[in-house]
């Protein structure tokens, strides 16, 4: 197969999986190298909310319906297959397996050209777990079809949102002395999500990396223990590990499903694998691909630490919570990739310029038009402590700028008629945003979501969340209440009806 280096404006590449944590982030980087995308979703409505949904086009299908693939491969070059089970169903390998077959056939019948797989990193030679084998199986059942396969494998990818880091950085985070199984000596090589899609991408334009297994991993090896121990130092927190020998899989993973958001059906068949030595036996990759050079974990890390502080999670930022759905829930509340979000929406009938003009508005003089007098406790509570306070106020009654003091916030992004993005500078054991986002509809109506991000710093941080989360649901759910009621009294008035009388 040749490269498609040369033709990438030319080139139809289809992602599969592009609701999931490593096909979200390899379609944009697929549209900047200047390739075509074209992604098979199951159900496309979860793609809304994405920031490239204009830049691709969608085809509904499914792995498990063959007949809906065919459609979905006419014109390809290369196809991504980022498609697994990740529970511990009976029948998740029988599942992988066909829906493999099926792509594979798909992909022979249409004439692509390549299909490129993300697998398991670990030695088939040994007594694998069930998931690992599965993961390799799948590649295998790719390739028998008879199309050339790249299949990558790799072990814990470093990154929020990866469900494997999740489990060590949510543990690490909530728990100080952890008893651990004798899986916390097993060696592993984790390697940066930064690095994944960096491989991902530089095949195409490689041929010589068609039909080929490719062990990648970060530049050293850790044990569970040692990556445990490093997040923790990452974050500043002291943690302290007991290994015992009778910790099963199954009481590990009931442990991770009260502990941490990952459920025990999920966590079971990652956690057997764990026993599993999962390092790079060859040096393929590096033959391969000479001009990547992967990060070792402590960057790795260290990476994925600083897109949380600063609010670019790419899977978090543009969740399909906030969707353009009409049948969304008015008010939901979750916890993923170290970020809990309550995200509250609300149809107002006037203008997305009306809506936007009241929250842009609030701070200041005029304050947050629900419970100001919470607020103002708040601010003096923060001064109490050292912090800023309300004292700020805002520059300009109406007008703001990316970088400018609210009150005890920080305007972070601002789109005018669209979105408002607050970061907290108050003294809390985490970090904090407060967004709001309003888009206009087709009646003349708008969707206003109003979302709280807070990403906690160990168990203190958890703790101030969820003992003082009453309040702010209070807060929050009367706050969008009266920016809509103020939104459309301005429309029906005509008049600017901005200022606020405190509740």
């Amino acid at each position: 197969m040749a490269a498609l280096s040369n033709s990438a404006n030319q080139s139809l590449i289809l992602v599969t999986g592009a609701t999931g944590y490593v096909g979200g982030r390899l379609i944009p980087r697929l549209l900047e190298a200047g390739y075509r995308v074209r992604i098979l979703a199951r159900d496309p409505e979860r793609l809304q909310g994405r920031t490239w949904l204009a830049q691709v086009e969608i085809v509904r299908g499914d792995v498990l319906k063959p007949e809906t693939l065919d459609a979905a491969m006419h014109h390809v070059n290369a196809a991504y297959y980022l498609v697994h089970s990740m529970s511990d169903l009976a029948d998740f390998r029988n599942r992988d397996l066909t829906a493999a077959k099926n792509f594979g056939n798909a992909a022979k019948r249409a004439g692509v050209g390549r299909i490129l797989y993300l697998g398991g990193l670990g030695n088939p030679d040994t007594d694998l777990s069930k998931h690992l084998r599965s993961r390799q199986e799948t590649g295998e059942a790719l390739r028998q079809a008879g199309v050339p396969v790249t299949e990558f494998r790799a072990a814990i990818i470093v990154g929020s949102g990866s469900v494997s880091f999740e489990i060590i950085r949510t543990m690490t985070e909530r728990v100080p002395l952890m008893i651990c199984p004798r899986w916390v000596y097993t060696r592993i090589q984790p390697i940066a999500i930064r690095d994944v899609l960096s491989y991902l991408v530089e095949a195409l334009r490689v041929p010589e990396s068609a039909d080929r297994v490719i062990e990648i991993g970060g530049a050293d090896v850790q044990t569970y223990g040692e990556m445990i121990l490093g997040y923790a130092r990452a974050r500043g927190l002291k943690r302290w590990l007991i290994p015992v020998p009778v910790l099963t899989p199954n009481l590990s993973s009931y442990w991770v499903h009260w502990m941490t958001p990952i459920s025990a059906n999920i966590a079971h068949p990652l956690i057997e694998g764990l026993r599993n030595q999962v390092i790079v036996r060859d040096d393929s990759a590096r033959q391969l691909f000479p001009q990547i050079q992967p990060l070792d974990y402590a960057s790795a890390l260290q990476q994925a630490l600083e897109q949380l502080q600063t609010g670019r999670v790419e899977t978090s930022w543009s969740d399909a919570l906030l969707s353009s759905k009409g049948d969304v829930a008015p008010v939901s509340l979750t916890y993923r990739e170290g970020v809990i979000t309550e995200a509250r929406q609300k149809m107002v009938a006037a203008s997305a310029k009306a809506v936007y003009r009241i929250f842009s508005g609030l701070g200041g003089e005029r304050g947050w038009l629900y419970a100001n007098w919470l607020w103002s406790l708040r601010g003096v509570m923060d001064r109490l402590v050292g912090g800023v306070g309300f004292r700020r106020g805002r520059r300009h009654p109406d007008d703001l700028h990316i970088g400018d003091a609210l009150d005890f916030w920080r305007v972070e992004q601002v789109e005018p008629n669209r979105l408002l993005r607050l970061r907290a500078e108050m003294k809390v054991p985490g970090l904090a945003w407060l967004e709001f986002q309003v888009n206009e509809q087709n009646d003349g109506t708008s969707r206003l979501m109003q979302t709280a991000f807070f990403v906690p710093h160990g168990l203190l941080g958890l703790m101030y969340w969820y003992l003082l989360y009453p309040i702010h649901s209070l807060i929050f759910s009367g706050m969008i209440r009266a920016i809509a009621q103020r939104a459309e009294a301005m429309s029906t008035s005509g008049s600017a009806m901005v200022g606020a009388e405190a509740n």
